[in-house]
This record gives C-alpha cells, structure tokens and sequence, in this order.
C-alpha cells in the first residue's frame, strides 16, 4: 500500500478547506470547503482568466451602483467554487461595516440573498464578518434567522468565548498573524511547541470542547506546515495553495494532536463577556486588539481596491 501524503493524513483528522479565490487551485486540492477574503478576490480579479467576471461585475455597477456591484462579484467568485467543492463556501462582508452591527446584517441578508437567487441553500455559505464586538452581535442576530457565520480576524480567546456564546457557526482563528506580532515584538523564533498562534488555537479547541460549544474551529492564515500538522484533529484548517502544495509533496507522519476526550479532563474555568467586559479583556490583550485593528484596515483597503477595480474600464 502507498504512503500516505502529509494532506491525505491530516485529512482523516481534519476537514481541509482551501483559502483561496483561484478555481483552478480549488480544483487541484479537492477540498471540502474554499474560504475568500477581499485579499484574495482582490488577487483572483486581476488575473485574465477571470476577466469575465470582473466584466459582469462593471456592468452591474452600471446598472445598480458600486455597492451591488461589489456584493455581485463576491457572490459571483463564491457561485463558482460551490461548483467544484461538495461543501461550504464563506463569503466576506465588507470589512468597512465590522462596528455597524444593523449594517453587516443588512450586507450579509444581501448576500445570502443573491446566492438564493441562484438556487444555492443557506447551508452552503458561511458569512465571514470580522470578530468584533458589533460584528458578533450581527452574528448572534443572523443565526437565529438561519444565515450561518464564520467570525474572522479572531486573534484571542475572549473572541472566541463571546462567539460561542452568540451561537455562531464557526471562527477562523489567526495563528500566523499572531506568531507574526510575537516576532516583530520579541525578535526571537520560536520552536514549533511554543507558537503563540499555535497555542492560542488549542487553548480555545480545549475551551470549546470542555464545555460543549457547538461552534466550529477553523485554524486560518498559517505560516508554515509545521503549524498544520501541530493542530491535526482541529474542526477545520483553511489552508492557503503553496502550503496544500508542499503537505501534498511531504510524506511526514502525521498524527492526531487535538482531542475532544482530552479536553474533556482538563480543568478549565468557565467565562462569560457581556460588551463591557468584552471591550476591556480584547483591551487588555495589546497582541489581538492590534491585529484585528490591522486585519480590518487591510481587508478595507483591498475592498477599495475591488471597487476601483468595478468602476474602471480598464483591461485586466
């Protein structure tokens, strides 16, 4: 019998999901479900095999304005992908609405709208919208109206704690942007055992697990395999091509690390935030209040960048 892939091992752990907006990468990788962010239909809209898109899209923005438009192409990049993988696709919010909670309820409600216009069921899209205060709350509203939510840009426990608590369906927490904070301060490397972003995700997989939390875990935006391999047994981990690549190239033995039943025999106290106390403790943690700050200016710049993109005539 052949060896097993690095990737077809963790795959018996862990549903793998794709972090990308390419089709043709999707398609190679035979993942579950596909995660996009601005960044990335930023960087797939500008590529010429997908021009045809970003033609449907300046055209709607002729007809229904920039903001339609915009929700358009996102739908547009999502319906594709729904063709190649069997599972979920998650679709982002405008990150420029992450602290109006009336309005990321009202632009996810547009979006889930235009997928059910295209005969796509509720089930097969998650809405990403960034782990703020507001944006949790959105969450919290939107679940309960059967439209599913992935919290983004989750960079701490806190986080974590108060997205259980709103029900939603699954958070992608950020390991590589927080080991990507602890290097900028500290100058150090750190050991595969010691990744801040690593242990950041364990520690709200044995929370979650502990105490019964339906929310699903989706370890996102990795900086090597070692990372992956050291959270197999995670929900999900959305991973970006060049690192399918090389998990698909490597024959590492791969080995369950997270364990429901041993989450279970830790002795973890229970947590609860209502907004003040969310507002401090996200405060008091320098690491996540700057990422997810950081997360939203990026996501908002390249959400811009789609808008110009839509509104110019310009060749691809």
């Amino acid at each position: 019998m052949a060896m097993q892939s690095s990737l077809e091992q963790l795959k018996l752990f862990t549903k793998v999901v794709a972090d990308t907006g390419d089709f043709e990468l999707i398609e190679k990788f035979k993942p579950s479900d596909a995660t996009t962010n601005p960044s990335l239909i930023l960087k797939a809209a500008t590529q010429p095999q997908y021009a045809h898109l970003v033609g449907q899209g300046r055209a709607a923005a002729l007809t229904k304005g920039i903001g339609f438009a915009l929700d358009y192409l996102v739908v547009s990049f999502g319906l594709e992908i729904l063709k190649i993988i069997g599972g979920r696709v998650s679709t982002e919010v405008d990150a420029r609405l992450s602290f109006d909670t009336q309005a990321t309820v009202k632009k996810a409600k547009d979006i889930i709208g235009l997928y059910e216009k295209n005969k796509i069921s509720r089930d097969r899209v998650l809405i990403k919208i960034a782990a703020t205060w507001e944006g949790i709350c959105a969450a919290k509203f939107l679940e309960k109206e059967g439209i599913h939510c992935n919290l983004t840009l989750l960079f701490s426990k806190v986080q974590a704690i108060a997205c259980a608590e709103a029900n939603v369906t699954l958070i992608s927490p950020f390991v590589g942007r927080i080991l990507d904070w602890y290097k900028a301060k500290t100058n150090l490397e750190y050991a595969q055992s010691d990744d801040p972003g690593v242990k950041s995700v364990i520690e709200i997989f044995n929370y979650y697990k502990h105490f019964d939390h339906k929310t699903e875990i989706m370890g996102a935006s990795f900086r090597n395999i070692g990372e992956i391999v050291a959270l197999a047994g995670c929900d999900l981990l959305t991973i970006s091509p060049a690192l399918l690549e090389q998990l698909g190239e490597s024959f590492q033995k791969v080995e369950k690390v997270l364990s429901v039943d041993e989450s279970k025999k830790l002795q973890i106290k229970k947590l609860s935030y209502d907004e003040k106390t969310f507002r401090y403790e996200l405060n008091q943690n320098p690491m996540a209040t700057e990422k997810l700050a950081e997360g939203i200016r990026i996501f908002s710049s390249d959400i811009g960048k789609i808008e110009q993109l839509l509104a110019s005539n310009d060749k691809i």
